[in-house]
Parts: structure tokens; sequence; C-alpha cells
């Protein structure tokens, strides 16, 4: 039933989405998008609530309940920006506004880019370890191994994004045929000031 649930709000929230974003560019009813766009987070507060009355009522602790931790810290951490994201992009195609902006390619500007998107990450998998330590307190004595499990996979995630992260900053993109800052060539005016 858990699992159901989840595909559920995963196509409710895109379903929602489209008919957002529809209704605000093609109808041009700007107030009743904006409630069709709240309406989003009652998605993931059902699922919350289904399975926390799932686990009260006697149900063993699964991957399942593991997977909805993880399901509604993702949407908390990225469901916003990834609303915003198409909407910029449906108000380019829909209403003729400029195109949105890309993110930035190369060097700090795409690092600092990258750590924004690991610190939406981290937020997740905050939100998510609480949860599933919420739900290993509820159940008690039971047995909690798999809940435990998510939590770790929570972590594993924030820490192998926060190293991608990490080398973009590190290792920063250079344009294709630009030599690294420190490696630029020497100009004639700089080395007439030495």
């Amino acid at each position: 039933m858990i699992v159901a649930l989840i595909i559920a709000c995963e196509v409710g929230f895109w379903v929602l989405l489209a008919l957002g974003l529809a209704v605000r560019y093609l109808l041009k009813w700007r107030r009743r998008s904006v409630v069709l766009l709240l309406c989003e987070p009652l998605l993931e507060l059902v699922l919350f609530v289904a399975t926390a009355m799932d686990l009260k009522n006697g149900a063993e602790p699964g991957w399942e309940h593991g997977l909805a931790a993880l399901y509604i810290g993702y949407t908390v951490a990225y469901g916003h920006y990834t609303i915003r994201w198409l909407d910029g992009h449906a108000a380019h195609r829909l209403a003729g506004a400029p195109r949105p902006p890309r993110p930035p390619q190369y060097g700090m500007a795409r690092a600092r880019h990258e750590g924004g998107l690991w610190l939406r990450t981290l937020l997740g998998a905050a939100v998510a370890c609480a949860l599933l330590q919420g739900a290993v307190w509820y159940v008690g004595d039971g047995d909690t191994s798999s809940l435990r499990s998510f939590q770790w996979v929570a972590l594993r995630a924030a820490g192998i994004h926060g190293l991608v992260a990490l080398a973009y900053l590190i290792w920063p993109k250079q344009p294709k045929g630009e030599p690294a800052s420190s490696d630029r060539p020497v100009r004639s005016e700089e080395k007439a000031r030495r």
C-alpha cells in the first residue's frame, strides 16, 4: 500500500504541477494556479500520515517506510526548486518571457551552484533521517533495522553529493581551449611591470 501511495504522490506532484502551470499560462488564472501549486505539500502530508497509520496499525517497519521518508525528504528539499525551474521554462514557452538563465557551467560560479544543490541534498537527508528516527522511536522495541538502513542511505547520498560538489570547488571546470588560471600565459604588459 505504501509503495502505491508513493507512486500516486509522485504522479500527483507532476499532474498538479502541469495543471498549475497550464492554468497560469494558458488560461491566465494566476490565483487559481497558486492554489493548485500550494496543494503540492498536501501530497507529502497524506503520505506521511498514511505511513504513520500503517506503522500504528502494527505493520512491520520495512523498506517501503524508509522509501516514503526519503521521498518526503527529497520533495521538501527539491520540490520548490523544481517548481521554480519549470515555471521559468513554462513562462518562456507559453507566455513569451525571456529564456530562464542556465546554471553556470564553469569556474567558481559552477562550484557555488553545485554547493547550493548539495545543501538541498543535505536538507533532504536531514528531513528523511528525522522522519526515520521518529519512526524508530514510534515503533519502539520492534525490528527497526530497515529504518536504520535507510538513514544510512540518506547519509551516504548526502556524502557522495558533497564529494561531487567539493570536486567542483577543488578542480573548477574550465571552458575548452582556455587554460586554467594558474596556467595562463603572462602578457607582455605584466612582464613590463615585473
